[in-house]
């Protein structure tokens, strides 16, 4: 089941159509939050594709393009809804394009792995991550592709939920430019030539 706007099955022709969905929050006093770092990846792909991101009927910033000329089309979108309640956004944006879930890849902040560190997934469960925990149950499905950005674990006793919400510290953020270039790298390669050749590359020790 897609959730909210116009619902039809994938045709044949939207199997060459990826939805990219960056999750964070919305407005400016979150945009250099740790937790909004899969905007940031979706940011940096816009950018590379040459594509504007406008406020869209499924409540969404969306944007469409080509990975290249005559290439995959991708659906690009960022929730204007809150992280916990991206799933009504992003299952509206796949249900007005047609796309399966198993076109859907999800870009996201993930405690549990240190920074600079990428991993890709298809399916399983959401680790905490409450954005994809809505994502899980607005699809109805946990069958769609997932890049986990990490951001480390809080240090001390700060809670989690303050920590995502600060911004990078100034060591992190001189980092942080590659990062977000490695995982617009990953979405291109998941789509050009599967999750496995992208895992085999991205999830390769830094030499």
């Amino acid at each position: 089941m897609f959730g909210l706007g116009r619902q039809k099955p994938p045709a044949a022709a939207d199997r060459d159509t990826w939805l990219v969905a960056g999750l964070g929050n919305p407005g400016p006093g979150y945009a250099g939050n740790r937790h909004n770092v899969g905007q940031m990846v979706l940011d940096v792909l816009a950018e590379r594709l040459s594509a504007r991101l406008t406020r869209h009927r499924t409540t969404t910033m969306l944007a469409e393009a080509r990975l290249r000329p005559g290439g995959p089309k991708l659906v690009l979108v960022k929730p204007l809804s809150y992280m916990n309640t991206s799933g009504g956004p992003v299952s509206s944006a796949a249900a007005y394009f047609g796309i399966a879930p198993d076109r859907v890849i999800v870009v996201h902040d993930d405690l549990d792995l240190p920074f600079e560190t990428l991993r890709l997934k298809a399916g399983g469960g959401h680790g905490g991550q409450n954005g994809v925990r809505d994502i899980i149950k607005a699809l109805g499905t946990p069958d769609f592709v997932r890049v986990r950005v990490g951001i480390g674990r809080p240090p001390g006793q700060q809670s989690a939920a303050d920590y995502v919400l600060r911004d990078f510290p100034s060591a992190e953020r001189a980092q942080l430019p590659l990062v977000l270039d490695e995982a617009a790298d990953a979405v291109e390669r998941i789509i050009d030539d599967g999750l496995i050749a992208a895992q085999q590359r991205h999830h390769a020790p830094k030499a």
